[in-house]
């Protein structure tokens, strides 16, 4: 047992996870806020609609691929040398989008800011596991979604309210500064609760190598990754770019539309603080997985095929989508059950790579799948456009679920196959 393993809180202990949380609401407010500000990018820039997408698709396709070493890399040489180099980035990242001329500016910030950003919500997760015993990990990472979600929520109705004032470069701007002052407070007390000595050259990529695979021979890992790659996929590409529009085909003004997609990230909020706790109180992850992914199918579905009633049943669904969403974090849950303490940090970075290498796919079917509908003769202000373009989102939590409903319980409190390490006390 190593001594962060002992670690059971304190203020210190909170003030370090407040800190690594902040960093998650810094640029997840920004990744989210994006649905608010592509309108405006999009007119001032004269960006197509493919572009719009594709900003956003960019942005998920970089995060992923560089969230696998996130983990190992949070695993061998701790929080403070991860996350304060990958508070730069992202700072640095938005300042270039806020004075980007072009297209291809555009997609740079877009790199830059997921490099950075990839370590933040795998790096909050470690901080809650490092700093209050892994016994309380699925709680505390539960925690660190709804800090995100919440804050999202309002972030985007701000956004929305600071455009009115605002050009979008000046907001964003600001946001730059804001970066800075997260960077600072980090540099003061960002820490872990016991030094974490680093391997250099040959020896540190190979233990890299060996933790991704120790932790990709667990099969549970992978069926983890696929139902909550689905899931969030949807949020995502309803939370970041698609909701606002779905909501004006069914009839609601700009800011209506908005506040409906929030609405999403607030029900969220609402369901990850519920979802972990609730499943540790119940000893399993698999019921409240499923019926958290079937919330999602009805909710879409009517908001998908429901002919519209008015604002407030949209928003009740909206609502109801995100709350039922909060069954993709029990993904990193269940795939942390399977593995060793010190591999959890690598099992999480697995599965929220994969998370987003789904969502960037996702993000971008409705802007293609809306294409395609034009040339077939579609009306692009249409629910029946709407129908067309958000299939493949709806296809996606069904198979969600299927995968779900075949998953093995791999609650703690349960016997434990021979796919399980030993329980978590004992790495």
């Amino acid at each position: 047992m190593t001594p962060r393993d002992t670690v059971q809180g304190g203020a210190t202990a909170w003030l370090v996870w407040a800190i690594a949380v902040a960093f998650v609401v810094y640029y997840f407010s920004f990744q989210t806020g994006y649905s608010i500000v592509n309108a405006s990018v999009q007119r001032d820039m004269g960006l197509s609609i493919g572009q719009v997408g594709m900003i956003a698709a960019v942005y998920t396709w970089m995060f992923a691929i560089c969230q696998f070493l996130s983990g190992p890399l949070l695993d061998r040489l701790g929080a403070r040398r991860v996350l304060l180099p990958a508070i730069a980035l992202v700072t640095a990242g938005i300042a270039v989008f806020a004075l980007a001329r072009n297209f291809p500016m555009l997609l740079l910030s877009q790199l830059i800011i997921a490099l950075g950003a990839c370590t933040g919500f795998v790096g909050a997760g470690y901080v809650g596991g490092t700093w209050f015993g892994f016994a309380r990990f699925s709680f505390m990472f539960g925690l660190v979604q709804f800090a995100a979600s919440l804050f999202s929520a309002f972030n985007q109705n701000l956004l929305g309210f600071a455009l009115t004032a605002l050009p979008w470069r000046t907001l964003f701007g600001y946001v730059g500064v804001l970066g800075v002052a997260l960077l600072l407070i980090a540099a003061l007390w960002l820490r872990d609760p016991a030094p974490v000595p680093a391997s250099a050259g040959g020896p540190f990529l190979a233990g890299v190598a060996r933790s991704l695979a120790a932790v990709s021979r667990r099969g549970h890992v992978w069926v983890a990754s696929a139902f909550g790659a689905l899931c969030f996929g949807a949020m995502l590409s309803l939370g970041v770019v698609w909701g606002p529009k779905l909501l004006s085909v069914r009839g609601l003004d700009a800011d209506s539309a908005n506040l409906g997609a929030s609405l999403l990230w607030l029900g969220l909020a609402a369901g990850c603080f519920i979802a972990p706790w609730m499943s540790d109180r119940l000893r399993r992850r698999k019921l409240p997985i499923l019926v958290g992914i079937a919330i999602q199918i009805v909710a879409l579905t009517l908001l998908l095929y429901l002919s519209p009633r008015g604002a407030p049943l949209d928003f009740v669904l909206c609502f109801a989508f995100g709350f039922g969403n909060s069954a993709h974090m029990l993904a990193f849950s269940t795939a942390a059950d399977v593995v060793e303490p010190r591999y959890i940090g690598t099992s999480a970075a697995i599965v929220n790579g994969l998370m987003f290498i789904v969502g960037g796919f996702m993000i971008s079917r409705p802007g293609l799948r809306s294409a395609l509908g034009i040339e077939a003769g579609l009306d692009p202000a249409s629910l029946q456009m709407a129908q067309f373009a958000g299939r493949p989102l709806l296809l996606g939590v069904c198979i969600a679920f299927v995968i779900a409903l075949f998953m093995r319980e791999t609650h703690p409190s349960c016997s434990r196959s021979s796919d399980s390490p030993a329980p978590h006390s004992k790495p």
